[in-house]
């Protein structure tokens, strides 16, 4: 456990702080996380790696020649904020386009999603990979709904070192997506892991068993079984990678043995032993060997084993020369600082040009509203934790707490600044995004700037236009997301509540709202039948039927409030 705090909230920012002040010869400090110290050359695709903090070394320890160009930092077990992502996108920028590598986490995959559609905007080739080798958490028939796990080390390792080779964006994707497809893992889990200021950890595994299957955020394993032998744990983990080899996969592997935070190497070293023996009496040649801690989980007990099956392509990347805090290979030739001053403050959203008077009333009942949402999530805060514990890790409710507040407060000074509607949802929706952090931050925030983009900062707001925003709110989250009715997300509530909303008798927005805000209560009931098929909860959705989904619960509540507040204004 984090035995060593100040404030447990700022835990996260306090440890990258040190991070970048003991390495500097590798890293600077950006907004966000943190880029290359070291100079580098115009023309070279950039691989930004991030997601939550807690794994260290990952990610931010993998930052340096030959690896990667970036890090992204969120809070523990959070996914870092669009706009976050977006800064340290921007720092690391050579010309040649941006690729942001991540594990296939739903928090993740709309965060880094918005940033990646922000530089678009831009004119920036921006793409995301998505880490996917987690035996457990999929069937080989949907391989790339798998989570990321240790996997993350090899396949960034060999990307970073085809982009370090001069290679196109599309050069590196098609190789990214050849050694993900490569990569297997499987991991146990012996007890769970404990966040900074908790007084007990997020999980325990009964004594005497495991858990298999773990996830790197604090899940537990998806099975328990008894605990088993050291040989015994490294015999199920190698004959469930060899079960799910990919095809074509040939003889050779590189294997790594990797340690979640709190096992003894002496450990690893043992079931390293036993793993290197089994495979050599399956055929397999170990071409490398690592044993130790790559992707951890702050200090939970357990230990993942992954192959990274090699062919004539991946294996040189393996092998090129890198040098970074947490991971070197060979020799790297001396490198020149970069000087350059970057910002750590994170970016304001302010009023450029203010509103037209009409829409500048539109936005201060806008404001008013988000400040009633902001109470009402603070008093359904425990209701909405204990809703996601079943399933997922608990922290929907104060992540929708700490992302509304944020909206509330950022929309309050807009509108003394003279903010129109668009201007200050972009700027609640930037708020509530990067506090918020998580699934629920990435899709309110996109929902609020898709609701102020439709708006506008001049022009009136009908019943026909606020249709039109709750259309392209929909339409934004199916984007970023993937997500459709029957998946049990929030998607369930929204789209019928859309739906009704458009369907509705034109010039009494009153009624349309309340008609809407009943078909989005009925949506979030309708999860309750539900097994999760995305986001975090996907790989324990059996766990999630007869419990609602969060996500849907609180959509719905906030639209309720939005239908009596609107319909008492007549």
């Amino acid at each position: 456990m984090a035995r060593l705090t100040n404030d447990p909230a700022d835990y996260a920012e306090e440890a990258l702080e040190g991070f970048a002040l003991a390495n500097k010869r590798y890293v600077k400090p950006v907004y966000g996380g943190v880029v290359r110290s070291t100079k580098t050359e115009q023309g070279k695709v950039a691989l930004i790696v991030g997601g939550g903090s807690g794994h260290y070394p990952a990610f931010a320890g993998w930052v340096g020649p030959g690896f990667a160009d970036g890090a992204v930092a969120g809070n523990i077990f959070a996914s870092p904020s669009g706009a976050q992502a977006y800064s340290v996108c921007k720092a690391a920028d050579r010309g040649a386009g941006i690729l942001i590598g991540f594990g296939n986490y739903a928090g993740d995959v709309l965060h880094f999603g918005q940033a990646v559609e922000r530089l678009g905007a831009e004119g920036i080739d921006a793409r995301t990979l998505l880490v996917t080798d987690d035996i457990a958490s999929a069937s080989p028939a949907e391989h790339l709904k798998r989570r990321g796990i240790a996997g993350d080390l090899p396949t960034f390792k060999v990307t970073g070192a085809a982009c370090e080779a001069g290679k196109s964006i599309d050069e590196v994707v098609a190789i990214f997506d050849r050694v993900n497809e490569r990569t297997r893992s499987f991991g146990v889990a012996f007890d769970g892991c404990t966040l900074p200021g908790a007084d007990d950890a997020l999980f325990h595994v009964e004594p005497g068993t495991m858990g298999i299957g773990l996830g790197i955020h604090g899940e537990p394993g998806i099975d328990s079984r008894p605990l088993g032998t050291a040989d015994e744990i490294a015999d199920l983990l190698v004959d469930g990678l060899l079960a799910d080899r990919p095809d074509d996969s040939g003889e050779r592997v590189v294997a790594i043995v990797n340690g979640l935070g709190s096992c003894a190497y002496e450990d690893l070293f043992m079931v390293y032993r036993r793993v290197a023996r089994r495979l050599a009496d399956a055929g397999v040649e170990v071409v490398e060997g690592e044993v130790g801690e790559f992707v951890t989980s702050l200090d939970m007990a357990g230990l993942s084993l992954t192959l990274l099956w090699l062919d004539d392509v991946i294996e040189p990347l393996w092998f090129a020369a890198c040098d970074t805090p947490a991971y070197r290979k060979g020799s790297v030739a001396e490198v020149e600082a970069d000087d350059a001053e970057l910002s750590t403050e994170r970016p304001q959203i302010d009023v450029g040009t203010p509103g037209s008077a009409e829409s500048q009333q539109v936005a201060q009942k806008l404001s008013a509203l988000l400040g009633d949402i902001a109470t009402m999530l603070k008093e359904n805060e425990k209701k909405l934790g204990d809703l996601d514990a079943v399933a997922g890790d608990g922290d929907h409710g104060s992540g929708m707490v700490k992302g509304s507040a944020a909206a509330a407060e950022t929309a309050q000074r807009l509108v003394g600044e003279g903010a129109g509607a668009q201007t200050l949802l972009v700027g609640a929706g930037d708020s509530w995004s990067e506090r918020a952090g998580g699934t629920s931050g990435a899709l309110w925030g996109a929902m609020l700037t898709a609701i102020g983009n439709t708006l506008g900062d001049a022009d009136p707001v009908d019943q026909a236009t606020q249709a039109a925003a709750l259309r392209a709110a929909l339409d934004a989250c199916v984007r970023l997301g993937g997500a459709h009715v029957g998946d049990k997300t929030l998607v369930d509530a929204l789209s019928p509540m859309v739906d009704t909303f458009e369907g509705a008798a034109d010039g009494d927005a009153g009624a349309a709202w309340i008609s809407a805000a009943q078909r989005a209560q009925e949506g979030a009931d309708s999860t309750t039948a539900l097994v999760a098929k995305l986001g975090r909860a996907r790989p324990l959705g059996k766990k999630s039927v007869g419990t609602p989904d969060p996500g849907a619960v609180s959509l719905a509540m906030i639209a309720a409030l939005v239908a009596e507040r609107v319909s008492a204004r007549g």
